[in-house]
């Protein structure tokens, strides 16, 4: 099998943009103090896997046509890069500062400590991590070049000790690490470290590097084991929501102070996500896709750098626009207020791909692509 587009890559990046929307949608629903738990659920648990394989989707594509042996030019690899993430990370932070000061008033972000704090963490919008953290790896490209040559002279053993080894620095980070310590900026560095600590999500990036590297042979283990892979995900996905309902009925958590628990970075997340992963892989490379849902992946795929970029944005006036009419988060209007902004969004990212394609500079800025005419 060639190493070419791979279709399965690109559903996985356009579901898991439909999942990143869940996630958010989620958030305001429960605006609602009756909020239905099990569509929550729904958004809130099942997407858990979302960010974290995206960073999985960034490695496949960073190895998948990288030769370990060749000489590596740090130099030209981060211009590209920069171009790519950088720039675009840095308008859509001042865009989202500039749309925050004229909506409230406050102008305080824009002071030289705030703006800086902000611009570190990638506080401008609360999906803007994401591009911190892909950064910070980008980065450190020479060194995971080193790893997973080393991790390829064993894949089975260097990957099951790393994945043990994340579940307990995950574990610790989210349960037992506290900013309680005397220095301001040590606790400033905890306590965003959500933000930009990329020691999160190192297995799953080095994972979609290795499988990028061994192409063939991981699809034709994928293939041979495809049924336990399938049992594996639907563990993990019970997993995940028994995690979930037993602190919702048993322990009498709220549904906010569930999800805070049971998340991508829990025991039971990481596993869900890896399950997910390879779940996914199966799904797309060996079953048959409904037309439209080929095509409906397919476009948030090539589309979802700028659908991530720009939805929190569209949430902000579909939520005002709700509000406006003293409309209650309940069912049908969560599902409807989804859907718009995954609708919305792609269309804007649409958009920007058409007036790319004349004005080359707007492609470049908003998501460091021109669009060709």
């Amino acid at each position: 099998m060639s190493k070419q587009r791979i279709l399965s890559i690109e559903y996985i990046r356009g579901l898991s943009m439909l999942g990143v929307i869940g996630i958010h949608a989620g958030a305001y629903s429960l605006t609602n103090p009756n909020v239905n738990i099990h569509l929550f659920a729904l958004l809130e648990i099942f997407t858990r896997f979302s960010v974290p394989i995206f960073f999985f989707v960034s490695a496949f594509g960073l190895f998948l046509h990288h030769n370990l042996e060749a000489p590596f030019n740090y130099t030209n690899f981060m211009k590209r890069r920069c171009r790519t993430v950088f720039i675009p990370y840095v308008v859509w932070s001042a865009l989202y500062l500039i749309h925050y000061t004229l909506v409230s008033g406050d102008s305080s972000p824009w002071l030289p400590g705030t703006l800086t704090k902000y611009l570190l963490f990638g506080l401008a919008s609360y999906q803007l991590y994401f591009l911190v953290i892909l950064l910070w790896f980008y980065s450190l490209m020479p060194l995971w070049r080193i790893i997973v040559r080393k991790i390829g002279t064993a894949p089975f053993f260097y990957l099951s000790n790393l994945l043990l080894l994340q579940i307990v620095v995950n574990y610790y980070s989210s349960y037992v690490l506290e900013a309680n310590f005397a220095n301001r900026y040590l606790n400033l560095a905890i306590q965003y470290r959500l933000s930009y600590w990329i020691i999160h999500y190192i297995f799953i990036f080095l994972l979609g590097a290795v499988c990028a590297l061994h192409y063939e042979h991981f699809i034709h283990k994928l293939k041979k084991y495809r049924v336990m892979v399938s049992c594996f995900f639907s563990i993990t996905l019970v997993g995940m929501l028994g995690s979930y309902y037993y602190l919702l009925l048993i322990k009498h958590y709220s549904p906010e102070e569930a999800v805070n628990t049971v998340h991508q970075l829990s025991p039971i997340g990481v596993l869900y996500t890896l399950a997910t992963t390879l779940f996914l892989l199966v799904l797309f490379q060996f079953y048959r896709l409904n037309p439209f849902l080929k095509v409906l992946l397919t476009q948030l795929g090539e589309r979802s750098y700028a659908v991530y970029l720009v939805h929190p944005l569209v949430m902000y006036y579909l939520i005002d626009l709700i509000n406006s009419q003293a409309i209650s988060m309940t069912v049908p209007v969560v599902l409807l207020f989804y859907l718009s902004t995954a609708a919305v969004s792609l269309l804007i990212s649409w958009l920007i791909h058409f007036c790319s394609r004349f004005i080359p500079i707007i492609g470049i800025l908003l998501t460091g692509i021109a669009a060709k005419k």
